[in-house]
């Protein structure tokens, strides 16, 4: 046995009979989709682990593709463990432990649940679409994307949705675009045939299963085109970086590297995406400037000093280290930024929201303007007319008392 620290040991299942003949204390029902292996549920404390049956080479695959998604901070079920070499009286298959997601449920509970209407199976479609494009810019061919092979869980509103079943997967640095189509295409099958099941057993009423499945593919180009698309500006609408990054970071997404190409009298932005683990943005700019703040402020100011670098390349310093222009940055950006503020003003906000509030008003100004507002003009203003209506810190105290 393969086993992840945190997890049982196991050791008190009975590994020498079939999965499907077990008859165990820990065995308990689980709302689950449908498989082609045969799937158990046991508990152990508050934890709920589903076991599931199938040859050793698939088992392995998929034991590692887990633990490397995982990785790659994708939402998928957390692998716990790998039981080979099982011996009964004749040689068993492999088994797979995995960690049963809390709260979720297979699709067609969540199609079928009371009140399920057309804005639910809008966000189901949606989730699983926000997790194909992560799991392609991570690099990983799914192979086989269906509403089968992942859980839903409730988010504020919308759905998350998490990867239960890699067998057919490959993980390479980059996909192709064939790669990546073949696997939307694969998907638009398998789910239109799943939504035909599911309308013909009468579990959801008023859906056309197959304009269901084809909007998965436009769904898709959208969120795909969104994330790489070139965005032209002229030379005096610079904001427009921070206007695509800011867009960016609100789907979910962070960008690994900014490139500005200046042609034809215009400038051409081009962005690497990427998918990052929680906490990410407050480390690294901790470790590159010693700042210390909060998660979505972190991702703005990164954002920021993402621009500046290329500002700074652009203007003939050639390629910078991130170390060097986020030091830059730190004494030419920001901390005159905060200085600006006068003393009767200071204390009204957090440096780190300060500035980013200024980062956003500077948007604002730039958008109405139609051209890019300088930061020394946008702090004059939002000194001027923003910040002396802003809560002091022992306002928002008493307001939150009361």
């Amino acid at each position: 046995m393969r086993r992840r620290t945190g997890h049982p040991d196991f050791l008190d299942l009975p590994w020498d009979r079939p999965l499907q003949t077990w008859k165990d204390d820990r065995l308990v029902d689980v709302p689950r989709g449908i498989s082609r292996h045969v799937v158990r549920f046991v508990r152990y404390g508050e934890a709920i682990y589903a076991l599931k049956e199938l040859p050793r080479r698939l088992a392995e695959r998929e034991y590692r593709l887990l633990a490397e998604l995982d990785r790659l901070f994708i939402p998928v079920v957390e692998v716990a463990a790998l039981v080979t070499e099982r011996r009964g009286a004749d040689e068993l298959d492999a088994i797979l432990i995995t960690r049963h997601l809390d709260f979720s449920l297979p699709y067609r509970r969540v199609l079928g649940a009371t009140g399920a209407d057309d804005a639910l199976r809008d966000r189901l479609l949606d989730a699983l679409v926000n997790l194909m494009v992560r799991l392609h810019v991570a690099g990983f061919f799914w192979g086989d994307c269906s509403l089968s092979n992942t859980l839903f869980r409730r988010d504020a509103g919308a759905l998350g949705c998490y990867v239960v079943d890699t067998e057919t997967g490959e993980l390479h640095p980059q996909l192709s675009d064939g790669q990546r189509l073949h696997d939307v295409l694969v998907a638009q099958e398998n789910i239109g045939g799943e939504l035909l099941d599911v309308t013909a057993e009468g579990l959801v009423h008023h859906l056309d299963p197959i304009e269901a499945a084809e909007s998965l593919r436009r769904r898709y180009d959208a969120l795909w085109s969104e994330l790489t698309r070139e965005v032209k500006f002229a030379p005096d609408q610079r904001y427009r970086i921070e206007e695509r990054l800011q867009r960016l970071n609100g789907l979910g997404f962070d960008v690994d590297e900014v490139e500005v190409v200046a042609r034809d009298g215009e400038y051409r932005l081009r962005l690497q995406p990427r998918v990052v683990e929680p906490g990410h943005h407050v480390r690294t700019l901790q470790a590159l400037t010693g700042l210390e703040v909060q998660e979505n402020q972190a991702r703005r100011l990164l954002g920021d000093i993402a621009r500046y670098r290329t500002e700074l390349k652009a203007s003939g310093g050639g390629p910078i280290p991130e170390s060097i222009a986020a030091n830059r940055w730190l004494v030419d950006v920001f901390e005159p930024t905060i200085t600006a503020v006068p003393q009767a003003l200071r204390g009204r906000l957090e440096p780190a929201e300060l500035f980013h509030q200024v980062l956003d008003h500077r948007w604002y100004l730039s958008e109405a303007a139609g051209r890019d507002v300088g930061l020394s003009e946008a702090v004059a203003s939002f000194v001027g007319t923003v910040l002396p209506n802003a809560m002091t810190p022992e306002l928002v105290e008493v307001l939150e008392e009361t």
